[in-house]
């Protein structure tokens, strides 16, 4: 009885960070899809007034906060497109403790953008489509996943 109980004890101490690190990255790289890649760019009802206020609306309830983020960005590329910009994410991003990456190309993107003149629990924003270069975190140095934009260049 002794053998399988030091296997599973060693199992735990070792592989155990791995998997939680795993888990981690994992919901990283679905939340990063989520909330900051739209590809076809979906359109809203009217009574959201406007791009950025239905889906902030939505990235608010998959938080499930009522929090109103400042500034959010979505990208309106296809995903391959995305993921390729982290295969070979060489920088370390010390300040985040991530891979990171300046993308080589601009692609479209909306930012949307808080209102600063409305009560506290408004959450009404302003939309800006542009074409941008982006700083991303990558899960892994070489073949890595976007895990989050850190900035635009």
């Amino acid at each position: 009885m002794a053998p399988p109980v030091a296997q599973l004890l060693f199992l735990q101490v070792v592989l155990g960070p791995a998997l939680v690190e795993n888990i981690r990255n994992q919901f990283a790289i679905k939340n990063f899809r989520t909330l900051h890649v739209d590809y076809p760019k979906v359109d809203y009802a009217k009574s959201f007034q406007g791009y950025c206020n239905g889906l902030m609306s939505y990235v608010r309830g998959r938080q499930e906060s009522w929090y109103c983020p400042k500034t959010h960005y979505v990208l309106h590329a296809p995903w391959t497109v995305v993921w390729n910009f982290c295969k070979y994410s060489e920088s370390f991003c010390e300040n985040y403790n991530e891979y990171c990456t300046l993308t080589q190309d601009s692609i479209p993107l909306t930012i949307c953008s808080l209102y600063t003149k409305q009560p506290p629990t408004s959450c009404r924003y302003n939309s800006t489509l542009t074409n941008q270069r982006l700083y991303l975190l990558c899960s892994e140095k070489y073949d890595g996943v976007p895990i989050d934009i850190i900035g635009l260049y």
